[in-house]
């Protein structure tokens, strides 16, 4: 930052922000902090981004986007502008004016919050922190962990919150591969733990996004993360639960849905699938839930949700099963080729995804197993499923499609020949809806 001119550490700030001498930090360069960014330099900001990741680091200074919906040549122009810089050196922590933390927060085995990633980003900034430094929390988190985890982290090194340094959450609204809304047209919600951690980081959101909405606290920010990923994750449980309903009655979902968003008001569409996916709804309501123990609240309604969104892939197994059966057909040792390998269509990102557990119970129940993904050259190594073997897109071929016993249809991507499939497949289990009813080798699910 510039020489600071006299004044509160939170109004020089606030300056050096708004004529764009502030320097900013983004801790962690993936689906969130890469686009964040590169929101951040398009609009002047000189950014270093934090990524533990040497080789990610390597391929992003030297232009390399490795997120399929992130252009190589726009990181190459901020690049060689000098306004982005990737590293991997924590110690440069103490270099940028604010300091944005967009690292994962998964769940451990027993679906509990698994914060370490943000402790120990915590305590890395803890040992440069100085003070007119801004620190933002973007993770999804529970209501607390920014003036309880945080907080107490940092004010143990003599610098007082919202006098020296300034502390703040404002949650990651990122929807990967949409078409419509983009980090800088997307409303940002920002709640610091005290008022001057609210103005400063206002203010730093204001210079990027196309509207900041300021709430009281960190703790609401937090909760209103939560609050929309969940509203989503019941709406998505109630049409999948729906779905095995309506199929024990001989009745396709996807129809009943047509129909009843016909009604222009007091109905939002949300389709059925194979289950949930991506970092944030699989995630968030057993984070609330865990924070609601706490205070002896039972979110009934949350829990039975997350049960029913879990146990889809075994029953789009199961449905597998059955209609292999029917066919007088086993599912043991039978070639099954899964399409689609991503969470959400149109996008290479396969965090929480359905289909690893898809793919997981197939093998289980011995079928020879096989996957497409036009986005997902190589299935990665996945946290949740480290006994899947190596695995690669195989090309959608006539020959490949005939050889296979069954495919199922996991990911509606756009760039799939769909049309091919259908006219050389035995048997499509369909559970994302592309097909039209009355097809003869087509199954919905």
């Amino acid at each position: 930052m510039a020489e600071a001119s006299e004044g509160s550490n939170a109004d020089t700030l606030i300056a050096a922000i708004a004529d764009r001498r502030a320097r900013i930090g983004i801790i962690g360069l993936g689906y969130v902090g890469l686009p964040l960014a590169l929101t951040f330099t398009a609009r002047g900001f000189e950014v270093l981004g934090f990524d533990s990741d040497r080789s990610k680091v390597e391929r992003l200074n030297d232009g390399e986007s490795y997120i399929s919906h992130i252009d190589s040549e726009a990181l190459r122009e901020q690049a060689a502008s000098g306004r982005f810089t990737a590293t991997s050196a924590s110690g440069r922590l103490g270099e940028p004016d604010a300091l944005i933390i967009c690292v994962p927060t998964p769940l451990d085995a027993d679906h509990q919050p698994d914060l370490r990633y943000v402790e120990q980003t915590v305590e890395a900034i803890s040992a440069t922190l100085r003070a007119g430094q801004l620190v933002v929390l973007e993770s999804t988190t529970y209501p607390g962990t920014t003036d309880e985890l945080m907080r107490e982290r940092l004010d143990r090194d003599g610098l007082q919150c919202g006098v020296d340094y300034f502390l703040a959450y404002s949650p990651e609204r990122e929807d990967p591969g949409n078409q419509k809304y983009a980090t800088h047209s997307i409303p940002k919600v920002v709640g610091g733990v005290d008022p001057e951690s609210a103005r400063v980081a206002q203010a730093l959101y204001d210079a990027v996004v196309v509207e900041t909405v300021v709430v009281s606290s960190a703790r609401v920010a937090e909760a209103a993360k939560l609050t929309e990923n969940i509203f989503r994750a019941v709406n998505i449980a109630l049409v999948n639960e729906l779905k095995i309903v309506y199929d024990k009655m001989g009745i396709d979902v996807w129809e009943v849905l047509e129909a009843a968003s016909t009604k222009p008001f007091g109905f939002m569409r949300f389709d059925p699938g194979p289950g949930w996916g991506g970092h944030c709804i699989p995630i968030d309501p057993f984070y609330l839930s865990w924070k609601a123990a706490q205070h002896g609240v039972n979110p009934r309604f949350i829990e039975l949700a997350g049960e029913v969104n879990v146990g889809m892939p075994g029953w789009v197994i199961d449905k597998l099963e059955g209609v292999l059966g029917d066919r007088g057909r086993n599912l043991e040792g039978a070639r099954v080729l899964v399409l689609g390998l991503a969470y959400k269509k149109d996008v290479g990102d396969p965090r929480e995804s359905p289909a690893f557990e898809v793919l997981a119970e197939l093998r289980q129940r011995g079928a020879e197993v096989g996957y497409h993904d036009p986005h997902i050259a190589a299935a990665p190594a996945m946290r949740s499923w480290p006994d899947l073997p190596a695995m690669s897109s195989e090309r959608l071929t006539a020959e490949l499609i005939a050889a296979q016993d069954a495919v199922v249809l996991v990911t509606d991507h756009s760039d799939v020949d769909y049309d091919l499939v259908q006219r050389h497949a035995a048997l499509i289990l369909d559970t994302r809806g592309v097909y039209p009813g009355g097809l003869e080798n087509v199954v919905r699910a």
